[in-house]
């Protein structure tokens, strides 16, 4: 299957989730995951209808964006480090993965010396693994209420990433929690931005992140295929 008919193929199956619980499709945002993926089989899924891009590590980020950037929005969407930040302030529309007051605080700072405002997710470890990056659930409001005060920042909602599971459905769970968790920050007034993004979901499971509410899926695999 060539680039093209998998990204077909992808939204058939987003406005096939949509349709199942009366979504409209043109609410969720498809980010084409490039880890490891060739600039020019970036343009071929840019060609196909891409029109979001996410990168995990910041030393490829940057000659992709560069030669890239006139042709479609970049995401950030791996863990980042405090001194990588100034290469991505500014330049990603989105950074999905911060994780720590301390982080966000990092990047109020170099937003305001750009004069920009930088548009962040915060990750949450909805699982509550070990060794995983993200806030545990407990302390999202705590940390929500700290961020939404930074300047130069828009805190728009929150990323999570479940436990891998073959199976799909073993997502739903965490998902779930993840949407009444920013129901419930959006309920009680503890921001006073736009906190209404939910990116989950990634290849195996993102028509289950879909029923659940997410606004951006995170795809590589199924667009690109299996990459080392």
């Amino acid at each position: 299957m060539s680039i093209a008919e998998s990204v077909k193929e992808v939204r058939k199956r987003i406005l096939n989730a949509a349709n199942r619980v009366g979504r409209r499709p043109e609410d969720i945002v498809l980010v084409a995951a490039t880890k490891g993926v060739e600039i020019e089989r970036i343009r071929e899924a840019i060609k196909a209808g891409i029109r979001v891009c996410g990168e995990n590590r910041v030393q490829e980020a940057r000659p992709k964006m560069d030669m890239l950037k006139k042709e479609t929005s970049w995401h950030f969407i791996g863990h980042l480090q405090k001194n990588k930040i100034k290469y991505l302030i500014g330049e990603v529309d989105l950074v999905h993965s911060v994780d720590s007051i301390e982080l966000a605080g990092e990047i109020s700072l170099l937003a305001g010396k750009r004069g920009i405002i930088q548009d962040i997710l915060l990750e949450v470890n909805i699982s509550g693994e070990k060794g995983k990056f993200g806030i545990p659930p407990d302390k999202a409001k705590e940390t929500v209420k700290a961020i939404s005060g930074l300047e130069n920042i828009s805190l728009n909602g929150m990323m999570t990433i479940p436990p891998f599971s073959e199976t799909p459905e073993y997502s739903r769970s965490y998902f779930r929690s993840l949407r009444e968790l920013r129901d419930e920050i959006i309920s009680l007034g503890i921001t006073t931005s736009g906190f209404k993004e939910l990116s989950m979901g990634m290849s195996n499971d993102f028509e289950v992140g879909i029923e659940e509410g997410a606004t951006l899926v995170r795809i590589g695999t199924a667009i690109f295929g299996e990459r080392n």
